[in-house]
């Protein structure tokens, strides 16, 4: 695997920032109780951590060790203040529905972690890559979350996509059980816990099924040759 496409599979996967890692929680779990809102904080979140880790890759050489978190938060805290403000512009009724936690982004572990364990270390295509599919990861992991306590919680998907797509999408909410009632709990912070548990549980089986598969074929390979040779 190369270096480009080791980052990628550790963005997206080996270790997701919110499925792995478990950072960003705060953020991840008062806000995805629909799929609208999920992508909303995902792509503001996911535009902080590109632009943080181009900077902090960009300044690395000329960054004193002794004020290096400060100026981390210095930068991350500047970009949260102008996607703040665009979303307040462009997108303002998701703004107000986002409310505290597009400015919480700047506490998020996950942007500081990552300028600190990679951008900090590596050049700035590493640092983009690193910061577009960690946030990208981080992301699916919150839609996937929005898109389950949608569902569970009111019964429909895609509902309010006006908010980002404009009125074009008013009409793309999908009813999925008519005459819902809803379910409290889902749409709760209790219910986004036992959602991402739920990922979490998942996530981990596939992981563990990849592993014996990995070692089947390995016992395979070992087996073949000495095959072969007392043949």
């Amino acid at each position: 695997m190369s270096e480009y496409s080791e980052i990628i599979h550790n963005g997206l996967w080996k270790n997701n920032q919110a499925a792995v890692a478990l950072l960003g929680l705060c953020p991840l779990l008062a806000v995805s109780n629909t799929v609208i809102n999920s992508l909303g904080l995902g792509l503001a979140t996911t535009l902080t951590l590109v632009a943080s880790n181009v900077i902090v890759s960009l300044i690395r050489n000329r960054i004193p060790k002794e004020i290096r978190l400060p100026v981390f938060v210095l930068i991350i805290a500047s970009i949260v203040t102008v996607v703040e403000l665009s979303m307040n512009a462009y997108f303002f009724k998701l703004y107000n529905i986002l409310g505290i936690f597009i400015p919480l982004i700047v506490t998020n572990c996950a942007i500081i972690g990552r300028a600190e364990t990679f951008a900090i270390k590596n050049p700035v295509d590493r640092a983009f890559l690193d910061g577009l599919f960690m946030g990208i990861g981080f992301t699916i992991a919150l839609v996937l979350l929005g898109a389950m306590r949608e569902i569970i919680g009111f019964g429909t998907l895609l509902s309010h996509a006006d908010l980002m797509f404009g009125e074009a999408a008013g009409n793309w909410k999908i009813v999925l059980i008519s005459d819902y009632r809803g379910f409290l709990l889902a749409i709760l912070p209790p219910g986004a816990f036992i959602g991402l548990g739920f990922l979490i549980a998942a996530k981990n089986v596939i992981d563990a099924k990849q592993q014996k598969k990995l070692a089947r074929n390995e016992r395979t390979v070992q087996i073949m040759p000495s095959k072969t040779h007392s043949g």
